[in-house]
């Protein structure tokens, strides 16, 4: 089962089907917009801007069960991203994204990529760092924090999972495989 046969919430509160994006390709991601990772903002809306033409979305679900980094409403949060990064594409409502409460998208999501591969010492230091302060990561698969993105096919599948250091903007490639 793909993402595309689940519904979920808009920031508005609506029931959204995402059976309506069949056929497009989809970059998912946990946000926060009080976190260290929140500046892949601007590399996110540079793909959404260039490839939306061509059949590209961004789902973003404001996640708040890492460090409390997604403080405020859903609207609020709207306003941080339209008004901070420009960003085009809207948020949907916030979610959890591990444990007992967790938004199916991403249950589905993390059995079918269930694992992140950090690139660099760097990154990998990181993310060793940053699973530590996790207090909702508990299992293999899990969400470790902010901004982990993604990218899902036209057919509602995952094809690649980006760990939150995974700069947005080396996503193209794989983007454009996906597009065609």
């Amino acid at each position: 089962m793909g993402i595309y046969e689940l519904k979920v919430k808009t920031r508005t509160g609506e029931e959204f089907d995402l059976k309506n994006l069949k056929g497009k390709v989809s970059l998912v991601v946990n946000t926060a917009t009080g976190c260290g990772f929140t500046p892949q903002y601007e590399a996110i809306e540079k793909l959404y801007e260039k490839y939306h033409e061509k059949g590209f979305e961004v789902l973003d679900f404001p996640c708040d069960q890492f460090g409390h980094q997604a403080p405020g409403t859903d609207d609020e949060i709207h306003e941080f991203c339209t008004a901070k990064y420009n960003t085009k594409f809207d948020q949907f409502a916030k979610i959890e994204v591990n444990g007992e409460n967790e938004s199916p998208v991403f249950t589905v999501l993390k059995e079918q990529q269930p694992k992140e591969e950090p690139e660099g010492m760097k990154n990998k230091m990181t993310m060793k760092a940053v699973k530590k302060m996790s207090k909702t990561c508990e299992k293999d698969g899990d969400i470790v924090w902010n901004f982990t993105k993604f990218l899902v096919d036209k057919d509602g599948n995952a094809i690649r999972r980006y760990d939150p250091t995974f700069d947005p903007a080396k996503i193209e490639g794989d983007l454009i495989k996906a597009l065609e």
